[in-house]
């Protein structure tokens, strides 16, 4: 009886011994895994979802200027063109914001 309470002892022993080196293990791996995947994120030059939303927003506030100085632009060459002109002009209706988008979205990888 007391060969067994000693034997599973070692077994205890063990079993805790090898529990705490799996649980080195992994917390090693998953700290390489992570060294990893930031190395591989950092070579992919990534931009952050912030500065994405910035360029965006100028992107946009561009392109609505952009359409203020188009129809600007159209208004004074239909006066110096005359009045004849200046009247297809203004029938001619005033551009969306939606218009200015193209057609095909592609997403591009910005260079830092």
């Amino acid at each position: 009886m007391l060969g067994d309470k000693r034997l599973f002892d070692d077994m205890a022993r063990a079993a805790s011994g090898a529990a705490g080196a799996l649980g080195g293990i992994r917390s090693r791996m998953e700290g390489e895994l992570r060294d990893h995947v930031e190395r591989f994120l950092l070579r992919m030059k990534l931009v952050t979802r912030e500065e994405f939303d910035v360029v965006a927003a100028l992107a946009q506030k561009a392109r609505a200027e952009q359409e203020i100085l188009t129809e600007r632009l159209a208004a004074l060459e239909a006066q110096l063109a005359g009045p004849k002109a200046a009247a297809r002009v203004a029938k001619k209706p005033a551009a969306t914001p939606n218009d200015a988008k193209p057609k095909t979205a592609r997403r591009r990888r910005v260079q830092a």
